[in-house]
């Protein structure tokens, strides 16, 4: 029997750590997959894609601990992965049964995508490091509103692009701390199994109910369970590389993770986000050449931000 069921598309757990092949970051998300379900079961969620980075772990853990907890009988949990490609944008793969691989073309993931049946995704298209931009085009569906993309012309450009170019969209919470879980929320009239889902995504049947963006404070919090995770990690990668910015890195790293709410990072925080803010408008609004993006140029970042 049909009902209206209320899907969240775009959500991570610990499993999604040490599968972003950032070997200096690899940690991505804290989230366990007890936290996932409580708090998918606050909000009311019927239905919840597993998206973790590259991997499809984290599915049939979930399932597992679901069976042996009555409570959450009700929350249909489904299989998805959102893979980074070999310029590093990403691709959200709904409905697969095997692990499809990094590193690939768009062209190579998507035909594999479809061999499994599955749905894709543009992600986060006109996010500022990791979407794919106009290639969005080539995919099933677009996620137009992404509830991480806080510097706001991401999301506008996303919802254009999709109208002008009649493309299905979505909105995801791209979730990475529990508090988020829910975020942005899908309607869909559907019973709710796999194949029915799955069909009335690709229709163009699911409508954004809910399109909020996380608080800064929750970015706050995913950003020192990364740091504060991948402390050794970033240390020996400096070590290496920068050797003379060792101690002055350790210091910082030492003094945010022991105290991420001081003015200092506050402030310092804030104005990343306002610089990311600034180079997302040129970019977006303004026809600044995204590749900078992709090029991972700190130095020119900066610049691009603070140029008039």
């Amino acid at each position: 029997m049909s009902e209206v069921l209320n899907v969240e598309t775009h959500c991570h757990n610990v499993f999604s750590n040490h599968k972003n092949y950032s070997s200096r970051v690899p940690f991505d998300c804290g989230v366990t997959i007890e936290e996932q379900l409580e708090y998918a079961y606050h909000e009311k969620i019927d239905v919840m894609f597993i998206t973790n980075h590259n991997t499809l772990d984290g599915y049939s853990q979930i399932l597992e601990y679901k069976q042996n907890h009555a409570k959450y009988r009700n929350i249909r949990i489904y299989p998805a992965e959102e893979v980074t490609i070999n310029n590093k944008g990403h691709v959200l793969a709904y409905g697969i049964e095997k692990e499809i691989r990094s590193g690939m073309t768009l062209e190579e993931t998507l035909d594999e995508i479809r061999k499994q049946n599955g749905v894709s995704c543009a992600a986060h298209p006109f996010a500022v490091s990791n979407g794919i931009r106009e290639n969005a085009k080539k995919c099933d569906i677009i996620e137009s509103f992404n509830s991480n993309n806080i510097d706001f012309f991401s999301n506008i450009i996303a919802e254009r692009f999709a109208k002008e170019n009649s493309l299905i969209s979505i909105a995801g919470s791209d979730s990475h701390v529990k508090s988020t879980i829910g975020r942005s929320i899908n309607k869909v009239e559907s019973e709710n199994n796999i194949d029915l889902i799955l069909e009335q995504l690709r229709k163009g049947k699911f409508t954004i109910d809910k399109s909020n963006y996380a608080r800064k404070e929750e970015l706050y919090e995913h950003a020192h369970y990364i740091i504060s995770s991948s402390r050794q990690s970033i240390l020996n990668s400096i070590r290496e590389t920068n050797p003379k910015f060792h101690s002055i890195v350790k210091w910082a790293i030492d003094s945010f993770i022991s105290n991420p709410n001081s003015r200092l990072w506050h402030i310092m925080s804030s104005l990343g986000l306002y610089l990311s803010k600034r180079v997302s408008k040129k970019v977006n609004m303004y026809g600044y050449n995204p590749l900078i993006f992709e090029q991972r140029s700190w130095t020119n970042l900066i610049s691009l931000s603070l140029s008039p």
